[in-house]
């Protein structure tokens, strides 16, 4: 059935949901479809939900995702799973073979080429990488492994410290916009959904690279596959690098290092599938300046560990998929880096508990799906949140763990879907109760609408609203020039949004216009008051009422479709972003985060064949960032407008590949947080190979 191409792409679609082991895709939350996407085309639709591939060619060099990638499989964004030509809203879909051909060396890396996406580093490799998408920050998200929320509730700097390397994500799945009735109401601005891969025979694959500023990594990744019921994989990677930047003293202050292991695992037959995951993420950078302009030689080291299992039934009128998870997050900070005597260490422990139970069912009025979820956040530390009443033991040390804070929220959804033949409605509500809030259950509905126009256009229109909890570092962070406030209220949000979509041979195209209306924005604000000692003081506030006006247009050719003859050229994507606050900042008022949003982003692709299995990938992007920031000497700045191209030069074979990639090729000098310069050019030269 999934048979590979090379010179065409087709789609393949399901008119009904059957109890064959074909269709695997019945499932909550998602729909199959077979294609393949380039990085600036916002395609399909995507939801919360198992990661199940239906079996296909496994022919590309899997081990670094640098290959060529046949068949796809991506899924859509309603709680009940629905066709693509029902399908009720738009997301973007970066495929594997986006993947592979971007020169990238992180998923933060990578959503940098999605316009709707805003990603502002403070270290390469995605050291430190906040992720937001549109005008929102980091904090306004939900990030996702495999359909389990991994959201850190002390702060989302940390979000992308994923246990996966890039070289395993089968795709990313970005859904723009509220999207509390697919992955829960912390998705304020919307969700990134990681997919791994799991292929469906045994395998092995190993790849290395090494470039500038001593940067080095290695991994490999094994599969063990018994027929099609049973399949378990094992993956470990390692990266490091001594960074781009020294300290007034000449220390290394920009040096990074991280260790990944992976193991997924899942069992399947005509009746049940099941999944899970077990995996560990280690990180030590230098966070030279990244919270403080004062001090050039910050540490930070943090370990995470993820746990997940997921099963639903495939027979029967009635489908239901429960899951549970456990995220623990283990975080040291150092002012000054190997010197508490200096400055006490800050340390953290956060571990999640999730249980998700949902279900959807067929009935004459449509298709019908309810879900429940219920999530305790659990963080002890030195310095964030109520005095305990039993302080705990920091393990390694002489300290303990005195402040904390518990909180569990609590979520029901429900969504019905009327389908005609060309028109789609999805409407439902979700209902959140969070423990630490003292709020009564609030209740935030959205709806949904699609119509078909012939086989190649479609027309959206939507209105949907959400919440987010403050995280545990802007009720609680107040040394250091921070002074936050615990009494902080949920954000709100209301977003209106219509947009039409083209796909035609080889041809596709997108156009998106979007409201906003925040309500008790949350963000980190100076108004020139100064400490004892000089420093300006950062206050947490609910800053109040915003509303943004945006639009997204894309445009995606895929010469092989329309060229079929020639090869030279393969793809051409070119996407535009524009957002308009009519909110300024206040004279005198410095915003750290939410009001830094891009105006502008511009991001084009191009992928040529240059001779056999010689390939050429060419990526853009330009930026333009409304906001300002302070430098060392309290002088503040307008963020500049920059532009950065980067570059991928590879050998493809069947199983094996070798490449080269130029980061910043023209060694821009820009800065996505001011006071923390970005590097020039970042040469990497790597092989991979697969067995």
């Amino acid at each position: 059935m999934y048979k590979p191409t090379f010179q065409k792409r087709s789609v393949l679609k399901f008119k009904h949901f059957s109890n064959h082991g074909y269709s695997l895709f019945a499932v909550l939350g998602k729909e199959v479809l077979v294609g393949v996407l380039s990085v600036a085309t916002l395609q399909h639709a995507t939801a919360k939900g198992i990661s199940i591939e239906a079996d296909k060619a496994e022919t590309d060099s899997a081990a670094t995702g640098r290959g060529v990638m046949l068949d796809e499989v991506s899924v859509t964004g309603t709680r009940a799973p629905l066709t693509v030509s029902q399908q009720a809203r738009m997301v973007t879909v970066l495929s594997r073979e986006d993947i592979q051909a971007a020169p990238v060396q992180s998923v933060n890396d990578l959503l940098k080429y999605a316009a709707g996406v805003d990603v502002r580093q403070k270290g390469p490799l995605g050291a430190l990488t906040d992720v937001s998408i549109r005008g929102g920050n980091s904090e306004q998200i939900t990030v996702l492994l495999n359909g389990i929320n991994i959201c850190d509730a002390q702060t989302g700097h940390n979000a992308f410290d994923f246990p996966v390397d890039i070289s395993e994500i089968e795709r990313i799945e970005v859904l723009e916009g509220p999207a509390a009735r697919v992955y829960g109401t912390s998705s304020l601005l919307g969700a990134i959904n990681i997919v791994t891969r799991t292929p469906r025979q045994t395998s092995l694959s190993a790849h290395a690279e090494s470039g500038s500023y001593g940067y080095f990594s290695a991994g490999v990744r094994g599969n063990l596959a018994s027929g099609n019921r049973w399949d378990n994989q094992l993956s470990a990677s390692c990266t490091r690098s001594d960074g781009y930047l020294r300290s007034k003293a000449g220390r290394l202050n920009a040096d990074y290092r991280t260790a990944k292991a992976f193991y997924q695992g899942g069992y399947t037959d005509e009746d049940i599938t099941v999944r899970w995951h077990a995996g560990l993420s280690a990180k030590d950078f230098g966070a030279n300046t990244f919270y403080s302009s004062r001090y050039d030689d910050q540490f930070e080291h943090t370990f995470k560990t993820f746990t997940a299992l997921q099963a639903e039934n495939l027979r029967g009128r009635f489908h239901i998929r429960p899951a549970i998870y456990w995220n623990r997050s283990m975080d040291r900070f150092e002012l000054f880096r190997d010197a508490p005597d200096k400055y006490p260490f800050n340390y953290h422990r956060t571990d999640i508990y999730g249980v998700n139970l949902n279900a959807y069912f067929d009935w004459t009025l449509g298709r019908t799906a309810v879900g429940v979820e219920l999530r305790n956040e659990d963080l002890v530390s030195g310095n964030l949140g109520e005095p305990l009443s039993r302080p705990k033991h920091i393990h390694g040390t002489d300290r303990d763990y005195t402040v904390g804070l518990n909180r569990t929220n609590i979520q029901f959804i429900l969504e019905h879907n009327i389908i005609l033949d060309r028109f789609t409605l999805s409407a439902g509500l979700t209902a959140v109760r969070n423990s630490q809030a003292d709020m009564p259950m609030r209740v935030y509905p959205g709806i949904d609408a699609g119509y078909r126009i012939g086989k190649a256009w479609k027309l959206y229109a939507s209105y949907n609203a959400s919440l987010r909890m403050p995280s545990v570092t802007e009720l609680f962070y107040s040394v250091g020039g921070y002074k936050a406030d615990k009494h902080l209220r949920p954000e709100e949000l209301s977003a209106i949004e219509t947009g039409m979509r083209y796909e035609e041979k080889g041809v596709a195209a997108k156009a998106s216009l979007y409201w906003n209306h925040h309500r008790n924005l949350i963000d980190w604000i100076t108004d020139g008051t100064k400490d004892a000692d000089g420093a300006l003081i950062w206050k947490s506030v609910n800053f109040g009422t915003i509303n943004d006006f945006g639009t997204e247009v894309s445009l995606d050719f895929d010469f092989r479709q329309i060229f079929p003859a020639q090869r030279f050229f393969k793809k051409l994507g070119m996407a535009y972003s524009y957002i308009s606050q009519d909110k300024a900042e206040e004279k005198g008022k410095v915003s750290k985060y939410t009001l830094e949003y891009l105006k502008h982003k511009l991001v084009g692709t191009l992928q040529l064949n240059l001779w056999r299995s010689l390939d050429l990938g060419i990526n853009y992007r330009f930026q333009h960032r409304m906001g300002s920031y302070i430098d060392k000497n309290n002088q503040e700045h307008d963020y500049r407008s920059y532009g950065v191209a980067d570059a991928r030069m590879s050998w493809n074979t069947g199983k094996w590949t070798a490449y080269v990639e130029a980061d910043n090729l023209f060694g821009t000098h820009y800065v996505d947080y001011g006071n923390v310069p970005q590097p020039g050019v970042w040469i990497v030269a790597g092989f991979s190979i697969h067995l």
